[in-house]
């Protein structure tokens, strides 16, 4: 009997005194974290709270970064990566005094945003137009595609990355989607037909390297943040759209001003 009473006791004990639950990393988390983000930067109010904030690859204080000015958004796009605990956030910002095209990725600690990483470009950083860049891209089918037609995480990087290793290695094979359209700074390679390609030359002896990466499956879609040239390389974002493990868009942030 003494027995029996100590083990139901042993066992009521653990229930209490377990370790919470950490919070799931569901969809509906990342969306109210990416829409915070954007009220945020919307209103020029800066997110609160313990968040290692990094802005164009430098540390620095997120009051006294790009969120304390109020923009007028004219374009977003997000996507979010629950086995990370990760979003990204495309912004454009069309205001012909202050444009800006910027890219965030944000990063999740038990149900707070802990980590963000932006990339802030403007007039001098590389190919920039903010108008072009609003013009394509809200043209663009970044949709979430079927459950039957998913790719893989796996897939889905390999991709991105076999386009990145490119620079440095031109016998990587990389799987070229078809159409395939380009969007560098605000400059497009597409016309809008079926045999648009986005195989249309990239830069020599360049390694593309400190990546790190955002995975959306119901989109298909990876940001990958990256130093183009080298470890010291000039801060960078490539995103890509894979469907049927092909490279269908492929939208490119780099940040070229000193």
């Amino acid at each position: 009997m003494l027995h029996s009473l100590l083990a139901v006791w042993l066992s009521l004990s653990t229930a209490v005194f377990a370790a919470p639950t950490a919070v799931d990393c569901t969809q509906a988390l990342l969306k109210e974290a990416t829409d915070t983000y954007l009220i945020a930067q919307s209103s020029g109010k800066p997110l609160t709270g313990t968040i290692e904030y990094v802005e164009n690859d430098k540390t620095a204080v997120i009051a006294s970064g790009i969120q304390s000015q109020a923009l007028k958004i004219d374009h977003n796009r997000s996507y979010y990566d629950t086995t990370a605990c990760a979003t990204y956030t495309e912004v454009v910002v069309a205001d012909t005094k202050k444009p800006y095209v910027i890219g965030t990725q944000m990063h999740l600690t038990d149900g707070k945003i802990s980590n963000v990483r932006t990339l802030v470009t403007t007039t001098g950083d590389w190919l920039f137009n903010a108008t072009g860049t609003l013009y394509y891209t809200s043209r663009e089918d970044w949709g979430v595609i079927p459950v039957e037609s998913r790719d893989t995480r796996a897939v889905i990087q390999a991709a991105g990355d076999a386009y990145l290793n490119l620079f440095l290695d031109k016998k990587t094979v990389v799987p070229w989607g078809a159409p395939c359209a380009r969007l560098e700074g605000g400059s497009y390679t597409g016309k809008g037909q079926p045999t648009d390609s986005c195989n249309v030359g990239v830069p020599s002896g360049l390694d593309l390297t400190n990546r790190r990466y955002v995975i959306d499956e119901t989109v298909g879609s990876v940001d990958i943040f990256l130093n183009f040239g080298g470890k010291t390389g000039l801060p960078d974002s490539h995103e890509f759209r894979i469907e049927k493990g092909k490279i269908r868009f492929v939208h490119t942030i780099t940040v070229q001003r000193k």
